[in-house]
């Protein structure tokens, strides 16, 4: 899909057709997630549930994997 820049205001804007906001999930009201390896912009909706579970998920891996270490620093 190709689209166009539009003006809005002083800045530029890109529509995103409502299917595609559909296919993602991103409401009106939905934050979003811009990153950039200085060559393309992704757009990713925001959710916290995913981080949350991301970083449970790596401090039980290091937990289990340096318990003996944290316990002797402990005491």
């Amino acid at each position: 899909m190709i689209k166009n820049l539009v003006k809005h205001g002083n800045s530029w804007a890109v529509v995103i057709d409502r299917p595609i906001l559909d296919l993602l999930k991103i409401a009106p009201a939905s934050q979003i997630e811009l990153t950039t390896d200085g060559k393309s912009i992704r757009i990713a909706p925001v959710n916290s549930d995913d981080k949350k579970a991301k970083v449970r998920d790596a401090r039980a891996r290091v937990n289990s994997k340096h318990s003996k270490a944290f316990r002797k620093l402990a005491e």
